[in-house]
């Protein structure tokens, strides 16, 4: 039996976050330049895309790009907007044959203005998308993210349109760039550190947490399914007992 016939669709993770680690220590242990690595990433993203679609998997969001990265050599940088360009416009037409619908979190305004432009027109072309929604993490950060949503909620409630007494977990959930998605389920890191590196923070509180050594560019459809049989052999209790569930 593969590991595909072993999954129990009836318990799938519905929200699959990635945070896509090792393509530069990949390229290096092949003696190759980093953008190497960072290329075939782009192949492991394709791959991951359609093992999601093929178990149902209804949102699947990829960390990218963090705030953070900004910090990288500059020709780095440039490499790889370059080819999140090339990689946005070579996929649309597949993304929308299979039925995926691309949406963004992040700080969108860092970036240049040919990848702003790629991404939205991606966006725009996928939109009818029902078989999976692909959030892609660029220039993102969690407490980026959190520091936005309380400027936002600071100047409602200075507008009258908040009160601060009325302010809940749900209420700061709803000011989040992520709020039209559900909390992943199920949170990913490929290349062996076991750390979340600013991702999701908020969102990810109940999140299960699956670490691989496993570089991104290496990461298989059937390293998909596993993780998600792992996520399936544990017990998710909430805070609850497990005579509770």
């Amino acid at each position: 039996m593969s590991l595909f016939e072993k999954i129990d669709h009836r318990r799938l993770p519905s929200h699959i976050a990635i945070i896509m680690d090792g393509n530069g220590r990949w390229a290096k242990a092949r003696g190759l330049e980093r953008a190497e690595g960072h290329r075939e990433g782009v192949s492991a993203i394709r791959r991951v895309v359609e093992a999601a679609i093929r178990t149902s998997v209804k949102t699947l969001t990829l960390y990218a790009f963090s705030t953070e990265n900004w910090y990288r050599p500059t020709e780095e940088i440039d490499g790889l907007m370059d080819l999140i360009v090339y990689a946005i416009a070579k996929e649309t037409a597949d993304l929308k044959k299979n039925g995926v619908s691309i949406a963004s979190i992040g700080d969108l305004s860092r970036l240049p203005v040919n990848v702003r432009e790629a991404l939205e027109s991606c966006i725009r072309e996928t939109e009818g998308g029902r078989n999976l929604k692909l959030v892609i993490a660029l220039s993102y950060s969690s407490k980026w993210e959190i520091t936005e949503a309380t400027r936002r909620i600071t100047g409602d409630v200075i507008k009258g349109v908040l009160k601060a007494e009325d302010i809940s977990e749900d209420t700061i959930s709803r000011y989040l760039t992520t709020s039209e998605f559900p909390d992943p389920d199920l949170l990913i890191r490929t290349g062996g550190e076991q750390r979340i590196s600013n991702f999701l923070l908020w969102q990810c509180a109940y999140a299960e947490f699956y670490f691989t050594e496993t570089f991104w560019p290496d990461f298989s459809e059937e390293a998909l399914y596993k993780a998600i049989l792992d996520y399936q052999s544990r017990e998710r209790r909430y805070g609850k007992t497990s005579e509770q569930i």
